[in-house]
């Protein structure tokens, strides 16, 4: 068994202290990865605070893991000792699934294996994530990071990237289409980079004035703030597709549903903790689509990964050690990081 040491929260809410634990040995088709860096998501607060459901404890979070080949199995092909690789929320699945063979892993019939909460498939445990110092993988859920992305930064795009990156190209953004992100934050900041990018133009859609100028700094095109009296008058019918990556369930989504086409889309890529309420009249009568995604393949988010580099798009990051964790929880929660929050695991 391969020693770790990482920062987990022992019970359910309880702060993140650090953990020691075992990974296994590398099997066949394993890669084991010293990380380097790993970034916060919101999920994993949800994880922790038991607010998407009961959890497995003690827990080590983390899904945007970007490291360094320190070994592989022997019936390893794609990587070598030495190679930048990353690691983002899924670590199996069935393979065997309509889905899993169309590379949408994300969305196994079976159940895919979350990179951390979900018992191995082969029932030998539960996963651990990547606040920690090395992880074992299945070379088929490794992904490779280009040379020219830094390693630090490139970590958010294992979750925050290929989150945005996959309903834009599934909706095909691009030339002639006009696209708006709810929300400028750790998710929504990359909506921007990456919309602009595929050549869409780009709204940032926002309540609070305060973010205006980042939106254009990012690449947007146009700022909207939503509690203006007539922005919704305003923009009625505008877009072609509106990512939502907001996590509130108290958004009046009859209302971002009028700023759509006809058969314009919008996207729920944040996950509120309570049910959302929604009118479907403007839908109705517009034949309007109202949709979620999650994350993406592994074959989508090399794609990603490889967009990201041809174009220079990496996030916006404040990099931090591990036994700040905690303090940066309280901080997401109050929307207080431009724009994700990314660990030092060589500080562990």
């Amino acid at each position: 068994m391969i020693q770790a040491k990482g920062m987990a929260a022992p019970t359910s809410k309880a702060p993140l202290k650090p953990y020691t634990f075992e990974r296994r040995d590398p099997k066949d088709h394993d890669v084991v990865i010293d990380i380097k860096y790993c970034g916060i998501c919101h999920s994993d607060i949800h994880m922790v605070r038991d607010e998407w459901g009961p959890g497995h404890f003690p827990m080590v979070p983390g899904h945007e893991i970007a490291g360094v080949v320190r070994a592989v199995g022997p019936k390893v092909t794609k990587y070598k000792v030495g190679d930048h690789v990353g690691v983002g929320c899924l670590v199996d699945s069935c393979a065997e699934c309509a889905h899993c063979k169309q590379d949408l892993e994300q969305y196994c019939m079976e159940g895919q294996t979350l990179t951390y909460g979900s018992m191995e498939r082969d029932g030998s445990g539960i996963t651990q994530g990547g606040y920690s110092n090395v992880i074992v993988v299945k070379e088929s859920f490794v992904v490779r990071i280009p040379d020219s992305l830094p390693l630090d930064k490139a970590a958010p795009l294992l979750c925050a990237g290929i989150t945005l990156y996959s309903p834009l190209a599934h909706w095909k953004a691009g030339p002639g289409k006009k696209v708006a992100i709810m929300g400028l934050g750790g998710l929504g900041h990359m909506g921007v980079k990456l919309a602009k990018a595929m050549g869409a133009e780009v709204t940032v859609l926002s309540h609070s004035e305060s973010k205006r100028d980042d939106a254009l700094k990012l690449g947007a095109d146009r700022f909207v703030l939503t509690k203006n009296a007539d922005a919704f008058k305003d923009n009625a019918m505008y877009f072609d597709l509106i990512i939502n990556t907001v996590s509130s369930a108290d958004l009046e989504m009859a209302r971002y549903f009028s700023l759509l086409k006809l058969d314009g889309t919008l996207v729920s890529v944040g996950a509120p903790d309570k049910p959302l309420s929604v009118n479907v009249f403007p839908l109705i009568l517009m034949r309007r689509n109202f949709a979620g995604s999650a994350i993406g393949g592994l074959k989508e988010t090399q794609e990603m990964l490889d967009f990201c580099a041809k174009h220079n798009i990496t996030p916006e990051i404040e990099l931090i050690t591990p036994d700040q964790v905690n303090v940066a929880y309280e901080r997401v929660l109050k929307s207080d990081v431009r724009y994700r929050f990314v660990l030092d695991m060589g500080k562990i």
